[in-house]
């Protein structure tokens, strides 16, 4: 069948709709609250998720996120564990595409192929490896394209034309382009970097471009839609969720998103 990615961003840009991503990490603020608020949030508009696969060590991840990734270590969260997730959701009729994004370390321990086949039974559709090794990458593809998988890289503005080049030719559903140099974060968005390496990109690939890191307001997401096809957030509505109470978690999480992108019009 299909990958849900393809037919997803497909779909939106026929449409002219801007693609939206929100990331959770798997565990964060417990293993069950975790689960509902990627319904929640699917409910609520998103037409992707990205799950979060929590390391010890999330060296590009900003305090936030790093935060999110600690609590779920401590609440027990494996790689087993976060497959287990996604075959939860699928089970309670969860139909939009979802990603899976972690470290390199993690999935090599577990094993690749078993993760892979694990993964891709459970009903995943995509992953994102922020430290990759760029060597590697065109294997892993291949592995992850035999399943049915797709490997979606990461781009940065200090990314060399062969970085890209490379990146892209290996490249599933969309790319990642990262606007900021260092670690995530909801701050302002860089606005000239940002489209120069979208054009840099498109170069290289056809695949849609979603724009991550730092995407926190509505006029983000303006910005974004005038040279990208989408955009991901994470930060910002992880940030939100920290500061609501217990029992306002999943209102919280939705009541972010209707502000971000407005109860009317939500892409379906």
């Amino acid at each position: 069948m299909p990958n849900r990615i393809d037919t997803t961003l497909s779909r939106l840009r026929e449409n002219g709709q801007q693609a939206l991503s929100p990331f959770v990490t798997i565990g964060f603020p417990d293993i069950p609250t975790s689960e509902s608020l990627a319904r929640v949030l699917l409910e609520s508009g998103s037409h992707m998720l990205e799950l979060g696969v929590p390391f010890s060590d999330p060296l590009a991840d900003g305090p936030t996120v790093q935060m999110s990734s600690y609590r779920a270590l401590q609440n027990g969260v494996t790689v087993s564990r976060c497959i287990e997730a996604v075959k939860n959701l699928r089970c309670s009729g969860v139909e939009s595409p979802l990603i899976l994004m972690g470290y390199y370390n993690p999935f090599l321990r577990y094993g690749l192929e078993r993760f892979l086949d694990d993964a891709s039974a459970a009903g995943m559709d995509g992953m994102v490896v922020p430290d990759m090794p760029t060597e590697e990458a065109a294997q892993l593809s291949e592995m992850a394209a035999e399943r049915g998988i797709h490997l979606i890289p990461l781009l940065a503005p200090t990314s060399s034309d062969e970085r890209i080049r490379d990146a892209c030719e290996s490249a599933g559903g969309f790319i990642y382009c990262v606007n900021f140099i260092g670690v995530t974060g909801a701050r302002r968005l860089s606005s000239q970097s940002t489209p120069a390496l979208v054009e840099r990109i498109r170069r290289y690939t056809d695949l849609p471009i979603l724009v991550g890191f730092g995407v926190s307001r509505r006029e983000h997401l303006e910005e974004i839609a005038t040279y990208a096809d989408g955009a991901i957030l994470a930060s910002a509505l992880l940030d939100a969720i920290v500061k609501a109470p217990e029992d306002r978690q999943l209102d919280t999480a939705r009541d972010f998103m209707h502000a971000l992108i407005g109860t009317n019009d939500r892409g379906s």
